[in-house]
C-alpha cells in the first residue's frame, strides 16, 4: 500500500463484509497522510464526514455548494482520499468520485467490483490498481486461535473447536473478533452442540443489538491462566 501511495496511483480496496477493509485503511492511515470518508453511499455523508477535516462549515449551504467547495479543497490538500463503505453508486456519487480522482489518488472499498454492484462508477475502475483481501483460511483461523490462546484472551478448550469457528465465520476476522470476545465470557460449555449454538447466538444477538443479551451487564474479557 505504502508503494502505491507513493506512486500516485488509485486503489480498488475490494473484499466481502468484515474482511478487514476498513481496518486496513485504519492501519495505512497511521503512518500514511489520508483523508477519509467512512461512510461514502450518498454525497450528503462523504461531505458530513470530510468537511470536518478540512476545517469546513457546511451549515446554511445547499448541497451542491458543499459538494463544489467539498472537491476544491480536497484538490487543493493534495493527500489521497478513502471512500469507505462504497456499494451502488448512482451518477451524482460517480461523477463526485471521478472529478476528486482527477486532483488527487482516490481510493475506493467495496464489496464487489461488478458493474450490477458498483454502478455508475464502474467503468472508471479500468484506472485502479486492485488489492483484494480474502477470507482466512483454516490454516490462519487455527493461527489466530492459538495467539488468542497463549495471550489468555479466550479459554484454552477453544483449540478443540477450531474448524467450527471456521465454519461459522466462513473466515470473516470480523465474525471470528466477535466470536473471541463472546468466548472470552467463559460461559460456554465447549463439548456442548447446544452450547455452541447459543454462542453464535449470543453473536448476532450483540451485533444487532449491542450492549443487550443475558449477561451483558457482566465482564466481557477474562485472561484464562
Amino acid at each position: 500500500m505504502s508503494e502505491l501511495h507513493a506512486e500516485h496511483k488509485h486503489i480498488l480496496i475490494l473484499g466481502l463484509a468484515g474482511v478487514g477493509k476498513s481496518a486496513l485503511v485504519g492501519h495505512v492511515r497511521e503512518q500514511l497522510p489520508l483523508l477519509v470518508s467512512p461512510k461514502s453511499a450518498h454525497l450528503g455523508e462523504i461531505c458530513d464526514s470530510l468537511e470536518p477535516e478540512l476545517r469546513l462549515d457546511g451549515e446554511g449551504l445547499k448541497l451542491l455548494e458543499r459538494k463544489k467547495r467539498l472537491r476544491e479543497a480536497l484538490g487543493a490538500a493534495g493527500r489521497a482520499v478513502v471512500f469507505d463503505g462504497v456499494g451502488w453508486t448512482g451518477p451524482k456519487v460517480g461523477s463526485f468520485f471521478e472529478s476528486v480522482a482527477e486532483r488527487v489518488p482516490v481510493w475506493i472499498c467495496t464489496r464487489s467490483e461488478h458493474p450490477w454492484d458498483i454502478g455508475h462508477f464502474w467503468p472508471l475502475l479500468v484506472r485502479f490498481e486492485r488489492v483484494e483481501l480474502r477470507p482466512f483460511h483454516l490454516s490462519e483461523t487455527q493461527a489466530l486461535v492459538e495467539a488468542a490462546v497463549q495471550a489468555r484472551l479466550i479459554p484454552p478448550e477453544t483449540r478443540s473447536i477450531v474448524e467450527w469457528l471456521h465454519r461459522r465465520s466462513g473466515g470473516s476476522p470480523l465474525v471470528l473478533r466477535e466470536l473471541f470476545e463472546e468466548l472470552a465470557t467463559g460461559k460456554y460449555d465447549l463439548n456442548s452442540p447446544l452450547a455452541l449454538r447459543r454462542l453464535d447466538l449470543d453473536r448476532r444477538i450483540h451485533e444487532v443489538f449491542p450492549g443487550s443479551g443475558p449477561g451483558a451487564a457482566e465482564p466481557r474479557a477474562k485472561s484464562y491462566e
